[in-house]
């Protein structure tokens, strides 16, 4: 099928509705359902104030709950309010992702636009609620109006009123670690404020994911726990002391509710993507999905350092050795972290002293460069900024310029600093101090995804602001962390756990691609000896609690179009049958489908290769041990041979984490795969037709 070629239906109900002049004891209330019918959004003025309601099967999802926008300087849309006017619209069209989870993405939905009016003084704004089979948007729109110029935003009044019985899986926001943190899993009112997504399994067993999608020029929610089962968007502050600032007209970020009959519904929807506006970058085929391989994994070990104050492993020689490995194994990229000046001392506490254009003596980018166009492999740049945005702008055109002069197509950028530290200085020369997710952060990581457009330069963000499926407007955003990574297992802090995958594929990873860093095969670098006596070793903490087919597994179970194979080559030729399946494994997808699994304990997941007929499955556990069963109906007619790795008889992730089987069958759609996972165990599987 031609790209975008795909039949759009739009119908529009144009005419206004208008509401009759009544008095605010009178309410008035409007709705508007899913095109399934499943999912019933409500709307009312009762008593002057905005409420909204969520059914889902006549069952509630939100109940009534309030809506409104408060400011520093003028009068807030939080009272005196009535709804005076609707239109109504429905949308059912497919547009395409140039690389993601899924080639065509469908959208389909009903909408409500409500013309809500303040009585004194007289002002407007206008609620937009669209119904997805999958859920529910809203945004505010304040439209220019006299009265009404420059805001600052002191409270967004948006609430979740959830059921008291809730089970909740999050983290905790405003803290010092930004979203890097475990999840909780806690009932709704033992929650604290929490970064979105948030997840939650309802007592009538619906699950709901509250997140919001199209985060441009606002800052950031977290939902904020209050009373019993009464939740409210938290808004991260300015520096300046607003929330928010902005001109008329603006339109916040949508509010989102994903909604689904189970926790697999989560991961088959789409409705934060369909919630941004289309590519705004026009081909964008410059940018390819791929694997790559890094020098990054022996800093965090401790066999290397980032900067001259030790070891130094970004040298020359180190990258092209890495880039020989990653050619004779069809990697597509090396990451180098530690090339440019900036890491000796305590670089986490200055960021000031960061040059992204200079290198350590002992690392030749224009030669590495070369050396990539021989073998076929490309340097992936790192841009560490410490938190210091202004620094990172001041030189990020020279900066820019380098990498494409040597052929950098993806650059890893970094924003280690404490929440709340992100300096910025001013346009009067005052230095600032910003959250990761407030609005000046959000509107510095929109400069730099544009300025990275204009050199052909894909980004993947660490320590970033969290994915809002901006990646559809600007689909040079690849990746990003913004969660707990494999990078913490290597640390002598408690590791990640058996748990937190399971975790991540139905919380943080509701919000975007992820790059998790998968591909350990040295399950236990802490027990090894040191590679010098200067260098010693981390804490025997520092372990990955996964069996190898778990990891495996991964390649499948988080997505991002740019995946890491993040171990030490040597590790990888020790077991080249088990690294066999990520050389194989691709990183853009056709079809992705979530087809079983609870929050927190295990998922099973099929994916078909972009580029050809070949499917995919993984399947991973907690720390339980279980057995799962996969159906192939998914499959296309024939005989597909089966390439199988999964956890043997013996593995455990405690005590025997490198039993692996690897074995091959004939299978078709009518066929069901059975796998016995030991505890935070795996499989994958790679299903190629015959």
């Amino acid at each position: 099928m031609p790209r975008f070629l795909f039949v759009v239906m739009v119908c529009l109900i144009s005419q206004a509705c208008l509401a009759e002049a009544k008095p605010l004891s009178e309410k008035t209330t409007y709705h508007v359902t899913s095109p399934d019918k499943a999912i019933v959004v409500s709307v009312t003025d009762d008593q002057g104030q905005l409420r909204y309601s969520v059914t889902r099967n006549n069952l509630q999802v939100i109940q009534p709950s309030l809506l409104g926008l408060r400011f520093a300087e003028q009068a807030g849309f939080d009272h005196d309010l009535k709804i005076v006017g609707s239109n109504q619209a429905s949308v059912s069209s497919s547009w395409e992702q140039p690389w993601g989870e899924r080639r065509v993405v469908r959208d389909n939905h009903n909408e409500l636009s409500l013309k809500v009016e303040r009585g004194q003084p007289k002002q407007v704004f206008n609620l937009r609620v669209r119904a997805f089979d999958d859920g529910v948007g809203f945004r505010y729109e304040v439209p220019e109006q006299k009265g009404l110029g420059n805001l600052a935003i002191t409270e967004e009044i948006t609430e979740f009123n959830m059921d008291e019985n809730a089970t909740v899986w999050w983290i905790p926001a405003r803290k010092w670690n930004r979203y890097e943190y475990l999840y909780n899993k806690t009932s709704v009112d033992q929650m604290e404020t929490a970064h979105t997504p948030v997840t939650m399994k309802l007592s009538n067993g619906v699950h709901v994911s509250l997140h919001e999608a199209a985060l441009v020029n606002y800052s950031g929610m977290s939902i904020e726990h209050r009373r019993g089962a009464n939740l409210v968007a938290n808004l991260a502050p300015r520096a300046d002391g607003a929330l928010v600032k902005v001109s008329v007209p603006f339109n916040t970020p949508w509010r989102t509710i994903q909604i689904a009959p189970d926790a697999v519904g989560l991961i088959n929807s789409d409705l934060i993507l369909n919630l941004n506006e289309p590519n705004k970058m026009g081909d964008v085929s410059w940018f390819k999905p791929g694997k790559y391989i890094g020098i990054w994994w022996q800093q965090h070990i401790k066999d290397r350092t980032w900067g001259n104050d030790g070891i130094h492993a970004a040298t020359t020689e180190a990258t092209i050795e890495y880039m020989d490995f990653a050619a004779k194994h069809g990697f597509d990229g090396v990451l180098v972290e530690g090339w440019n000046i900036g890491w000796d001392g305590d670089w986490y506490n200055n960021g000031d002293v960061f040059s992204f254009t200079k290198t350590y003596d002992d690392f030749d980018i224009e030669k590495v460069a070369e050396h990539g166009r021989t073998v076929g492999v490309r340097l992936i740049g790192h841009h560490e900024t410490s938190g210091n945005l202004t620094n990172y702008e001041n030189q990020i055109d020279a900066a820019f310029d380098l990498y494409e002069e040597n052929d950098v197509a993806i650059v890893k950028t970094g924003y280690v600093a404490d929440a709340g530290k992100l300096k910025r200085v001013d346009e009067k020369g005052i230095v600032r101090y910003e959250f990761h997710d407030g609005q000046e952060s959000i509107a510095h990581h929109q400069r730099v995804i544009k300025k990275a457009a204009e050199h052909k330069i894909a980004i993947n963000a660490h320590e970033p602001v969290k994915d809002t499926g901006l990646r559809r407007t600007y689909p040079n955003w690849v990746s990003r962390e913004g969660a707990r990574g494999q990078e913490f297992n290597a640390w002598g802090v408690p590791p990640n756990g058996p748990n937190h995958v399971s975790n991540l594929v139905f919380t943080r990873m509701l919000s975007g691609p992820m790059d998790y860093t998968a591909g350990a095969f040295d399950l236990r670098p802490s027990e090894r000896p040191p590679v010098t006596e200067q260098m010693g070793r981390h804490d025997k903490r520092s372990r990955i609690e996964h069996t190898l087919a778990k990891e495996l597994s991964l390649y499948v179970g988080i997505y991002s179009p740019i995946q890491m194979a993040m171990d030490l080559p040597e590790n990888y030729e020790a077991r080249m049958d088990a690294f066999q399946f990520i050389k194989d494994v691709p990183a853009d997808w056709d079809k992705s489908i979530a087809l079983s699994g609870e929050v927190g304990e295990f998922l099973v997941i099929a994916r078909q290769d972009r580029n050809s007929s070949d499917w995919y499955i993984g399947a991973h556990t907690n720390e339980k041990a279980r057995t799962v069963s996969v159906k192939l109906d998914f499959l296309d007619a024939g005989t597909y041979e089966a390439q199988i790795y999964r956890d043997g008889s013996q593995a455990d992730y405690e005590t025997n984490p490198y039993d692996l089987v690897i074995e091959k069958r004939d299978v078709s759609a009518v066929d069901v795969l059975s796998f016995d996972l030991g505890r935070s165990g795996g499989a994958a599987v790679r299903l190629v037709k015959k």
